[in-house]
C-alpha cells in the first residue's frame, strides 16, 4: 500500500512514522527545504507519549515539577495542583522544543520517503486512488493524507464548502530562553485582566514562556514584540516581569491564533485530514499537538487492524472527528474564561475555582489524558506479523 503524506510537520512525520513502520510505502512532501519546524516548544501529556510509543518515536522532555497551577496575576493561587494529582495524571507530561520533537521523527521517517522543498497545489480523486499536484507534477497513492496545517491546500481543494479558519480573537507570543539565575522549577499559568502568562521549564536549563492577549488580528508591537510583552505584564507577579527582562527580541514569536470550524468528516474517499488541517485548535488546553499525534497512531493502528482502507477511514473519522472537535470547543471556553477583562467577573471566577475540590481538577485531568491508541479499535492485526 502507498500513502502521501501532505505536510512535514508533528502530525504528518508521525502518521508517516506510523504506516512505514506497518509496512507501507510513504512519501512526505514538505514545502521547506530542510523540513524545519516554527515556534518554540511544545506540552506533550500522556496521551501524546502513548500516541508516540503507537508510532514508534520516543522523545525526551523536562518533566513537570509537582509543585505549579494556576495563579492570578499578583501572584495568589487559585488552583495549587496537589502533586499526588499530578503524579496520577500527569507524571509523563513534559516540555519538549519543537526541534527536538521533529528530529526524533524524523528519525522513524527513512531519508528515502522525504520530499522536502516540495509545494502541495492540489488534490483531487480518481476512483479508488488519490492525486496530489505539486511543483514537479502529479503523484498517485492509496491513501492521501492532509497534514498540511490550518491553510491546508488539501482541504480546500476537496472540502470546497468547507468554512475557513476563523480569528479567535487572541494572539500569542512565545519565547524560549535560558533559565534566569534563581528561577525555581515551578510551573505557572497566570491569569489577568484579558491576558494570559505562562512559564514551565525545559531540558538543557532553559525555561519556556508564553503570551495571549486578546487583541484585533494582524497587530505588531510599535517598538518589538519584547517590549509590548514589557509593557503588557510590567505590573504582574514575579517571576514574569523577571524572566521578560531576561529575554531578548530575537527569542519573541508571534502569532494570531486560529481555530477551524467543525467539518462535517474528516475523509473523503482514500483522503484523510489530520491535525490542524482537520481541526485547528486555540492551544488553552495544551492539546493542539498532542491531538495531532493521537490522530496519526489512530490512522496508523486502523490500517493495520481493520479489514480493508475503507473501513479503516471510516473508523479513524468516527473516532477523532467527536474527540477533537470536542477538545476545539473546550479550548475556546478555557479560553474565553482565562481572558475575562471585567474585574467582577475575573474576582468571581478566581471565587469559584478556588472552592473546587481538587477531585474535580483530577477527573478534568484525567479525561484527555487517559487516551490510549487502541481505543474504539479491534487491535488484532489483520495481517499476521506486522
Amino acid at each position: 500500500m502507498e500513502a502521501i503524506v501532505a505536510g512535514g510537520g508533528i502530525g504528518g512525520l508521525a502518521v508517516a512514522a506510523g504506516l512505514h513502520r506497518r509496512g507501507w510505502t510513504v512519501r512526505v512532501l514538505e514545502q521547506t527545504e530542510e523540513f524545519s519546524v516554527v515556534g518554540a516548544a511544545i506540552s506533550l501529556w500522556p496521551n501524546a507519549f502513548r500516541a508516540l510509543a503507537a508510532v514508534g518515536a520516543e522523545v525526551d522532555g523536562e518533566r513537570l515539577a509537582e509543585s505549579g497551577g494556576l495563579r492570578d496575576w499578583r501572584g495568589r493561587w487559585i488552583a495549587h495542583m496537589d502533586p499526588a494529582v499530578v503524579d496520577a495524571h500527569a507524571a509523563r507530561a513534559a516540555i519538549v522544543h519543537r526541534h527536538d520533537l521533529r528530529t526524533a521523527l524524523l528519525a522513524r521517517v527513512p531519508q528515502e520517503c522525504r520530499m522536502n522543498g516540495v509545494r502541495v497545489r492540489g488534490a483531487r480523486v480518481d476512483g479508488d486512488r488519490a492525486v496530489v499536484e505539486y511543483d514537479g507534477g502529479e503523484l498517485t497513492a492509496d491513501l492521501l493524507v492532509g497534514a498540511d496545517g490550518v491553510r491546508s491546500v488539501v482541504r480546500e481543494a476537496l472540502w470546497p464548502a468547507a468554512a475557513p479558519p476563523r480569528y479567535s480573537g487572541t494572539t500569542a507570543w512565545r519565547i524560549v530562553l535560558p533559565r534566569p539565575k534563581g528561577l525555581a522549577g515551578v510551573w505557572a499559568e497566570t491569569w489577568g485582566p484579558g491576558s494570559v502568562f505562562g512559564m514551565f521549564p525545559m531540558p538543557h536549563d532553559l525555561v519556556y514562556c508564553y503570551a495571549t492577549a486578546s487583541v484585533p488580528p494582524g497587530g505588531r508591537g510599535a517598538d518589538g514584540e519584547l517590549a509590548e510583552l514589557r509593557r503588557r505584564f510590567a505590573d504582574w507577579c514575579e517571576p514574569i516581569p523577571s524572566v521578560l527582562a531576561a529575554a531578548t527580541e530575537d527569542q519573541v514569536l508571534r502569532h494570531d491564533l486560529y481555530a477551524l470550524p467543525p467539518l462535517p468528516t474528516y475523509v473523503r474517499g482514500p483522503v484523510a485530514l489530520l491535525g490542524d488541517a482537520a481541526h485547528a485548535m486555540t492551544p488553552f488546553l495544551g492539546q493542539g499537538g498532542c491531538q495531532a499525534l493521537e490522530d496519526a497512531a489512530t490512522l496508523s493502528v486502523a490500517v493495520e487492524t481493520q479489514p480493508d482502507l475503507v473501513t479503516a477511514l471510516r473508523r479513524y473519522d468516527e473516532l477523532r472527528r467527536p474527540r477533537t472537535q470536542a477538545m476545539v470547543r473546550k479550548s475556546r471556553m478555557t479560553g474565553a474564561v482565562g481572558h475575562l477583562s471585567w474585574g467582577p467577573a475575573r474576582v468571581v471566577r478566581n471565587a469559584l475555582l478556588r472552592a473546587l475540590p481538587m477531585s474535580v481538577f483530577a477527573r478534568n485531568l484525567a479525561r484527555p489524558f487517559s487516551w490510549r491508541p487502541e481505543d474504539g479499535l479491534d487491535v488484532t492485526p489483520i495481517r499476521p506479523g506486522v
